[in-house]
This record gives structure tokens, sequence and C-alpha cells, in this order.
């Protein structure tokens, strides 16, 4: 498990052992898990968008794009 983004707006883990990336939006109290392909493509955008984002906007717009696919209420343990 590895932590690959902590801000105010997403919370994104990586588990490369089963090819799979957590991703919860804070601000909405939602996430989602992405498995396999769709692991792969969320990581390279995600390091695209973190090698250019200058402020949080961009992922605020970013993650915007995927609220369809955020439909798992996100419990704090």
């Amino acid at each position: 498990m590895n932590i690959m983004l902590n801000n105010p707006v997403l919370y994104v883990v990586d588990y490369p052992n089963v090819d799979a990336v957590e991703v919860i939006d804070k601000r909405r109290g939602v996430g989602m898990l992405f498995r396999d392909e769709a692991a792969r493509r969320f990581r390279q955008e995600l390091r695209e968008l973190s090698a250019s984002a200058t402020q949080m906007d961009d992922f605020e717009n970013w993650i915007a794009d995927r609220d369809a696919l955020m439909t798992q209420p996100a419990i704090y343990h």
C-alpha cells in the first residue's frame, strides 16, 4: 500500500500487489476503486496532473470528470 496523494481534495492509495487504486473525494465523502488497466491509466493521469497542477482547483476540476464513478461512501475508521 502506497499513499500517492493526500491533499484537501483527494486521498489516493495505490495497492500495487493487486493492481488497484483507491480514490476518496474528501469534499463529498465518496470514493471508488480502480483495478487492472483502469488503475494503470488512473496512475498515469494522476502523475501527469501532479506534474502540471498549479492550484487545488486543478485537482477539483480533474476529479469532477469522474463524479459518476464516485459512488461508494467513504467510511473513516
